[in-house]
């Protein structure tokens, strides 16, 4: 199973905001003072140039435009409600934001299917919204799709029985553990895993700081490492600039990019972007509209391919 992808699905905003829903545990957004036009305006600027950057390596990019109607002002995060995989099979995710839950839409599918993958199978974990279970995808999940392990930080959108049957039936082995970061002076958990980490083919960038308990700090430390993965670690300050949530892909020629915003890559010491340097290339695009109100960064804008073509 590939790690990587060439081709990546993305959301163009119709419209965009601080989500009122969300901010209850996505400590991340502050609204800005600015009309809601503008920040729109503003985040679809943002939204372009980044998906010009991504193209410009020769990133197979799909591009998916929202709609007014209904309401989703976090439409531009696909890869929460989404994921792909390389036997053809579709993911769809329960969210813990009604108003998010509009987001899942069939036309995404025939979009995916009208550029020539294949979809054989569409798995619908949607039904645990019922029972107030969120696991929302590649947000709260972080695949290490080589070899065959899913680690979670747990949450309000993550949840702990919900995330081992994931893994039952998608097969992979869980590594699951909690993820604070400081709110007020408290420590409360991190809404989304790939805020804290990011799994590359030979390297993972991971906030360990933010792993309070020792046991299952040192746990995930011994997976990645019995993987092979270099461990580069980031700060707390470093999470807060969005460092954990990078991406790497490739593109046609199989050259690879760690794709961050502009905000995470001017956060990286010397040191750390030497490091992952020896991996891979950094590319980066400014995102600090949607950084501020959306509380998410690059990653979340990105909902990898992986389906097999036709």
């Amino acid at each position: 199973m590939m790690q990587i992808t060439d081709t990546i699905l993305m959301v163009r905003p119709a419209q965009f905001r601080m989500n009122e829903q969300t901010v209850v545990n996505n400590f991340f957004q502050e609204d800005l003072e600015m009309t809601q036009d503008a920040i729109t305006k503003k985040a679809q600027e943002e939204f372009d140039t980044f998906v010009q950057t991504l193209r410009g390596v020769g990133i197979h990019v799909i591009v998916f435009q929202d709609d007014l109607v209904p309401d989703t002002p976090d439409a531009v995060f696909p890869n929460n409600w989404i994921s792909t995989h390389g036997d053809g099979t579709v993911a769809v995710y329960p969210m813990f934001a009604e108003n998010r839950r509009l987001e899942r839409r069939e036309e995404v599918l025939e979009l995916l299917d009208s550029e020539g993958f294949e979809i054989d199978e569409v798995v619908d974990f949607t039904s645990f919204e019922e029972d107030e279970q969120y696991l929302e995808g590649t947000g709260s999940v972080i695949l290490d799709r080589t070899n065959e392990k899913a680690y979670c930080a747990l949450s309000d959108r993550a949840d702990e029985d919900l995330f081992i049957y994931f893994c039952e039936e998608m097969e992979y082995t869980p590594v699951w553990f909690t993820a604070y970061q400081r709110v007020d002076g408290k420590r409360k958990p991190i809404y989304h895993t790939n805020v804290m980490m990011c799994i590359g083919i030979d390297f993972a960038v991971i906030c360990l700081d933010s792993i309070d308990d020792k046991k299952e700090r040192k746990n995930v430390v011994k997976h990645l490492r019995e993987d092979g993965k270099e461990i580069i670690e980031i700060s707390e300050d470093q999470l807060y600039q969005f460092a954990g949530n990078m991406l790497q892909v490739k593109n046609k020629k199989g050259e690879t990019y760690l794709v961050m915003s502009a905000t995470a890559h001017k956060s990286l010491t010397a040191e750390q972007q030497s490091k992952l340097a020896r991996y891979t290339t950094i590319l980066s695009s400014d995102l600090n509209t949607i950084e501020t109100c959306g509380g998410g960064s690059a990653r979340c804008m990105m909902a990898e391919v992986f389906l097999p073509k036709k």
